[in-house]
Parts: C-alpha cells; sequence; structure tokens
C-alpha cells in the first residue's frame, strides 16, 4: 500500500483570499494558487483542475507503460496531455470532461494493439478509476513513428 498527501494553506476570503498547496515529496512547496489561477488569467499559480490534470496524465501514462511491459513492448517515449473541463452547474461547479492525448513512440507495435493497450491503460489506471463520476472521459492515442 501508498499514501501519498498533500496539503493547503488558505488566507482570506474565497474570491479575495489566496492559497498555497505543497506536497509530501517537496514538489511543490507553497506553489500559490486563487481564484485569478482557477478562473482568470493568472499564470503564476495553480488550480486544482490542472493538479488533477497532471496527476491523471502521470497515472495514465505510467498504466500504459506498465501495459505495454507486460504485453512484451518496449516503449520509447510517451507524451500525455489531460485537458481537464470545469463547467457551471446550477450555483456552483462541476468537472464534466477529461480529456487523454496520448502521442507514443513504440516500435514494432500495430495501432490495433496501441488502441487497445491505451483503452485497457485508461480503464486500470487508478486515478481514471477515481475519478468514474466525471462524466466523459476520453482517449485520444496517436502511435508515431
Amino acid at each position: 500500500m501508498s499514501e501519498k498527501k498533500a496539503s493547503v494553506h488558505w488566507e482570506g476570503t474565497g474570491k479575495a483570499g489566496q492559497g498555497q498547496v505543497s506536497t509530501e515529496s517537496g514538489a511543490l512547496s507553497k506553489y500559490p494558487y486563487g481564484f485569478a489561477s482557477r478562473f482568470g488569467d493568472d499564470r503564476k499559480g495553480t488550480n486544482p483542475e490542472e493538479i488533477v490534470g497532471a496527476a491523471h496524465a502521470a497515472c495514465f501514462t505510467m498504466a500504459f507503460a506498465f501495459a505495454a511491459e507486460k504485453a512484451g513492448v518496449n516503449t520509447e517515449a510517451l507524451d500525455t496531455t489531460a485537458s481537464v473541463r470545469l463547467s457551471k452547474q446550477g450555483e456552483g461547479f462541476v468537472i464534466d470532461r477529461i480529456a487523454l492525448t496520448l502521442k507514443a513512440k513504440v516500435p514494432g507495435m500495430d495501432d490495433e494493439a496501441f488502441q487497445k493497450l491505451a483503452a485497457q491503460a485508461k480503464a486500470d489506471c487508478p486515478l481514471s478509476k477515481a475519478l468514474a463520476a466525471v462524466p466523459e472521459i476520453t482517449l485520444q492515442a496517436e502511435l508515431v513513428a
């Protein structure tokens, strides 16, 4: 079993307040976030959707690498992005879509086997499972030469 921790310190009101995100590993240490970095154009801070996207892309990519290794296939390069959409719903907001995009260099693998492996990795990824309440999680997988 593995258990990882992250923490947040927040000061002020919702819109005018400012938070800091830290992770146990130190990868994020008092990294700023707030209303402007979530809903505005502040690029100095992060936001929860960006962090969820990074986590999902990282988890899915690792799941694909492990699945390929189990299938006896060597991956050369895997590049994944996750686009997380936050939409207004009633008085609040909801994450209603996560779009994963994988570009992979996997010598000797045909597209049919690649697509099957990518779909299975998406289904097996612990973050995909944890985010099952998101109505739409898509995957566009491209095998590159």
